[in-house]
Parts: C-alpha cells; sequence; structure tokens
C-alpha cells in the first residue's frame, strides 16, 4: 500500500466519501475480475462487485490496515463469493453462425471463433473443476496476472507454497484436459 492510499483510506475512514470513490476508482475492476472469474457469470459478478464495494464502506471504519487494502477486499469479495456459489447454475452459450449460408471465408472465422469459443469454456470449465485453492491462484496468476509475489501478499501464503501450489493446479489441469481431449477423440 503506498502513501497515497493510506491517505485515501484515513480520508474515507473519517467519512469523506470522495476518497471513498477514489479508492474505488483503484480497485472496482479488481473486485469485479475475482468475483467474475470465481463465479463464471457477469450478472453475478457485477452484483457481488456492488456488494462487496457497499460492505467495505459499511466496514471501513473498524479498517486497520494489518493487510493490504486490496487484500481485505480480496477476502469480502471471495467470501460473498462462496456464499453465493452453490446457488448458481452456470450456463455457457455456445456462438452460433448467424446464416446458414456463408460465404466461405467468412465461414472459416465462424467456424474458427467457435473453436477458439469452445476451447476458452473447455478451459474455464476445467479451472471451475480445480480445488477451490488451485481455482483460486490460477486465476489470480494467469487471468490478473499478479506475481507469486503479489499472490502470496493476498492470499497471505508463503511464498514457497504459492509456487508449489501453482505447480500442482497446472499439473492438475493440464491431466484434465488431456483426458478430456482423449475422451472427444474417441
Amino acid at each position: 500500500m503506498n502513501r497515497d492510499e493510506q491517505k485515501l483510506i484515513r480520508r474515507a475512514q473519517a467519512g469523506d466519501s470522495a476518497a471513498f470513490a477514489d479508492l474505488l476508482q483503484i480497485h472496482a475492476q479488481f473486485v469485479y475480475n475475482l468475483a467474475l472469474r470465481t463465479l463464471n457469470d457477469a450478472q453475478e459478478a457485477e452484483d457481488i462487485a456492488q456488494e462487496t464495494l457497499l460492505r467495505a464502506w459499511k466496514a471501513l471504519p473498524g479498517f486497520r490496515a494489518e493487510s493490504g487494502f486490496q487484500t481485505w477486499l480480496y477476502r469480502i469479495t471471495i467470501n460473498l463469493c462462496y456464499t453465493r456459489l452453490p446457488r448458481l447454475k452456470v450456463e455457457s452459450a455456445a456462438l452460433e453462425p448467424e446464416d446458414a449460408v456463408l460465404q466461405p471465408q467468412k465461414r472459416r472465422r465462424v467456424e474458427n471463433r467457435l473453436m477458439m469459443s469452445e476451447l476458452r469454456n473447455e478451459i474455464y470449465a476445467a479451472v471451475d473443476d480445480l480445488p477451490e485453492t488451485y481455482r483460486l491462484l490460477i486465476t489470480l496468476r494467469h487471468t490478473d496476472g499478479y506475481s507469486y509475489k503479489e499472490i502470496a501478499g493476498l492470499t497471505q501464503m508463503p511464498l514457497g507454497t504459492v509456487k508449489n501450489v501453482l505447480f500442482r493446479a497446472r499439473k492438475q489441469l493440464q491431466q484434465m484436459l488431456a483426458s478430456h481431449e482423449e475422451t472427444v477423440d474417441e
């Protein structure tokens, strides 16, 4: 947490809504992306993001800065997601060509988009099937682009544990995708 952010937090804790709005500018996208990746539903992610920020505003006077502000938001978001997750039924919609008769070049582009969409859905589905900790670390590293050190700070795991868990998560993901590919080829 840098000094400017610390000042914003102190001002927001004193009731300055403009300072809190500035904090939202910094962290709102992180909260939304985390919720989206966890829930895999844009509308639910938006709801969770709004609820997270509302809860953060209400709880801000009690924030003691023992961990980073983003880590605090991360915990609020994840807790809200995990309470909502069992109630969700996630559906993935496939792209379909608009016209039955497409020109060959346009047809190839649509087919390529369909294949990429299917591959992306397969990867997301495989990530969603990972154990909770694996899914979370894979998301933070590969979707959100956090470094190992940043992930360790966010999750409060030792750096070596983060690296080890990510290695095992990637290995399991690779095995899941390979077994899925074998099933498709049969």
